[in-house]
């Protein structure tokens, strides 16, 4: 594909364009169902906000579209589980998918560190998606560490 606009450029963009293959996981499941309709809006919605936030001048309207975005990549991973769970799809078939919505969202986190002045918010960085447990431990130490700020801004 020849690059004629900036979101082009972006590994992400064409990280979230390459996801676009999960249409052939899709075909592949029959009839129709929530979480398969959703699965194709959010995997197309991934894309279109990569490059509708590229395209804004305002660091605060680019995080926002970007933050969109990473919240659709979240939604295809959950759509996954649940055809999963129902039994729709095997889950080595969404192995490949979920490894590469991680790969995304950790790409749209870099720019959100870049964009965002919310970007201590966010939750998701590339160890996250490691271990149920160490996922455990992250959020007991995020409880501890909203406490502490509650605390703090209680103080004041």
């Amino acid at each position: 594909m020849k690059t004629c606009f900036d979101h082009e450029k972006l590994d992400v963009y064409q990280e979230s364009i390459a996801f676009c293959w999960v249409g052939d996981l899709l075909n592949d499941i029959a009839g129709k169902g929530a979480a398969k309709d959703q699965l194709d809006r959010a995997s197309t919605s991934l894309p279109l906000n990569i490059a509708e936030g590229n395209g804004k001048f305002s660091t605060a309207d680019r995080a926002r579209f970007l933050e969109i975005a990473r919240g659709s990549a979240l939604e295809c991973a959950a759509c996954l589980d649940v055809l999963t769970v129902r039994k729709l799809i095997s889950l080595e078939r969404i192995i490949p998918a979920k490894e590469q919505l991680v790969r995304i969202v950790y790409m749209l986190m870099g720019m959100l560190k870049r964009f965002s002045g919310r970007a201590e918010f966010l939750r998701e960085e590339e160890a996250s998606y490691s271990s149920e447990h160490e996922h455990e431990q992250e959020h007991e130490h995020e409880h501890e560490q909203e406490q502490e700020h509650e605390h703090e801004q209680e103080q004041e």
